[in-house]
């Protein structure tokens, strides 16, 4: 046990039912006023707006997440150090993360939430540390060893902050996933590896079997799955890595629309649906939520949902 120790372990929640995660953070923390617009993204508030990030974490408790996922996805110490931010006030702040998060969850205590809730450390590619958009390409002509290297000292600064378990999370190349699935471990903390897909491969064009199964031994492993794609590219995926792993499956897809670069908005129309969550659980999920563009509202339609099944 990683966290609170009054909780079940998460695996052995998932082997009994289906867990909620929750939606976009920065989403939450958009709507809330706060400008995003910068290299750091979310990560930014754990120093200048702890109090925030603890806000939306708690607003999506309240709408029925069991899950929060921390503002550490592009909290690296490379990322601080352009700040100017020194390596050890970095660490003090990538371990806030968690801190954080559980302030929320003992918010969420005082206002009644008596279902389980955990914690999940975000770790971000390293594309998100680039601040690039490369996340969604991979292929960063960097060796899985050098990847293990960049991902190491983060992860186990996460891990030392005690979540339920590690978000490695948009994962866009199979390289990348190697080296995150080296880096945790021995780490002692149970993890998750979700990768960022278009159709049936990774953003950087691996077939998604062979992505997959480079998780099916891993025995830190305890779900496997995508998430920040379509959710109409999440319904096949689920079926696959469930096949392919016989791992518990985590999909927590975008809303559907599109990004447009050049205009700095958002376009089109969302997809995501409460009937994809059933067909979801029905291809193996058990840890179900929201990417970007997904808030507390869709969340409460997730949790409804599952609870009516």
């Amino acid at each position: 046990m990683t966290g609170d120790d009054t909780l079940p372990d998460l695996a052995a929640a998932l082997a009994a039912g289906t867990v909620v995660l929750d939606g976009g953070l920065s989403h939450q923390l958009t709507r809330a006023g706060h400008d995003l617009d910068d290299a750091l993204w979310s990560a930014r508030l754990l120093a200048e707006r702890p109090e925030a990030v603890t806000e939306a974490h708690l607003a999506y408790f309240t709408a029925g997440a069991d899950v929060a996922i921390t503002a550490s996805y592009q909290a690296t110490f490379e990322g601080f150090a352009r700040r100017g931010v020194g390596r050890e006030r970095a660490a003090a702040l990538i371990a806030s993360s968690v801190d954080l998060a559980r302030d929320a969850v003992r918010r969420a205590r005082a206002r009644g939430v008596a279902r389980p809730l955990w914690v999940a450390a975000s770790a971000g590619p390293y594309g998100a540390m680039l601040a690039d958009g490369s996340e969604y390409r991979g292929r960063y002509g960097r060796t899985v060893g050098e990847l293990e290297r960049f991902h190491r000292p983060r992860l186990e600064v996460l891990a030392a902050a005690r979540p339920d378990v590690l978000a490695l999370e948009t994962v866009p190349d199979a390289d990348e996933a190697r080296a995150l699935l080296r880096a945790v471990r021995g780490l002692g903390v149970p993890a998750w590896l979700s990768y960022t897909v278009e159709g049936a491969r990774t953003r950087a064009g691996q077939p998604l079997e062979e992505a997959f199964g480079l998780a099916a031994d891993a025995r830190e492993v305890i779900a496997v799955g995508v998430n920040c794609c379509a959710p109409e590219d999440a319904d096949a995926a689920v079926a696959t890595a469930a096949r392919v792993t016989g791992k518990p499956v985590v999909v927590y897809p975008n809303s559907g629309e599109t990004w447009d670069a050049g205009a700095r908005a958002w376009t089109g129309r969302p997809s995501f649906h409460p009937e994809r969550v059933t067909r979801w659980r029905a291809a193996g999920a058990r840890l179900i939520g929201g990417c970007c563009r997904v808030g507390p509202e869709t969340v409460t339609e997730i949790a409804r949902t599952l609870a009516a099944r």
